[in-house]
């Protein structure tokens, strides 16, 4: 299932993937999302495109404004 709104990504990255949104993994994994020149970014934008891309980073940014 592809997460379609912020609660079922943060559902489908803590509930179904036991993956705890700390600061630190969440600066990390946006750190390589914005590198649009990082192969693992550029194949998840082929994969999933741009705008799912688009939205999240946005999600993740929303879990770091959660996590301070």
């Amino acid at each position: 299932m592809i997460p379609r709104s912020y609660s079922e990504w943060r559902r489908c990255i803590t509930e179904n993937c036991g993956i705890a949104l700390t600061k630190s993994y969440i600066e990390q994994r946006l750190e390589a999302l914005r590198d649009k020149r990082n192969e693992h970014t550029m194949q998840f934008i082929r994969c999933y495109g741009e705008a799912h891309w688009r939205n999240v980073v946005s999600w993740f940014e929303k879990a770091l404004d959660e996590a301070r």
